[in-house]
């Protein structure tokens, strides 16, 4: 298996190179079909167009290859976090805050280990979530194993594309 830590730093510093923010980097789908999914996006807006994901994966494509720290074949997916995007970093749970979310802790907490509420924000290395039922409720960063913002009409709006100009036009190629 690759150096995780190795791996990330170098995606990390390519992704910056393009004037993109690193949101994840994940290897998925086992020892037979590996993943290793890269999502980034632009600081500004927080969207990557396909443009930016093209680039970015020719970018980390050339430097994976050269570098060669994954032992076996993989594939790479360059992908936007999406709408119900996760939550990764200390600083995603503040600019979120607000919207609905999803955590999950890999132990449990007060008997529990699924959280789900409006995030309240952060508070040093704590995330503040508002449960129903508990309320205000205190997860340490290093105690979540995944979160990720819940689809609600409210997140939609908060992120709607820039621009839907020629959304609705169909676009003829010829060979």
């Amino acid at each position: 298996m690759a150096d995780f830590a190795r791996l990330t730093e170098l995606i990390e510093a390519e992704t910056k190179a393009e004037g993109l923010a690193l949101v994840r980097v994940k290897m998925m789908g086992g020892s037979s079909d590996p993943i290793l999914q890269v999502m980034a996006e632009r600081p500004d807006t927080r969207q990557l167009t396909l443009d930016d994901c093209a680039r970015l994966s020719r970018r980390l494509s050339e430097v994976l290859d050269e570098a060669d720290p994954i032992e076996s074949a993989y594939r790479l997916e360059v992908s936007s976090p999406g709408i119900d995007r996760p939550l990764t970093r200390l600083k995603d749970f503040d600019d979120w805050r607000g919207h609905e979310a999803k955590i999950s802790l890999a132990e449990k907490l007060n008997g529990r280990k699924q959280f789900t509420g409006a995030l309240v924000g952060t508070d040093g290395e704590d995330v503040l979530i508002e449960v129903a039922g508990p309320g205000e409720t205190r997860l340490p960063f290093a105690a979540i194993h995944s979160a990720k913002l819940v689809m609600t009409d409210k997140l939609i709006a908060a992120t709607a594309p820039l621009s839907a100009e020629g959304a609705d036009q169909i676009k003829v190629e010829e060979d």
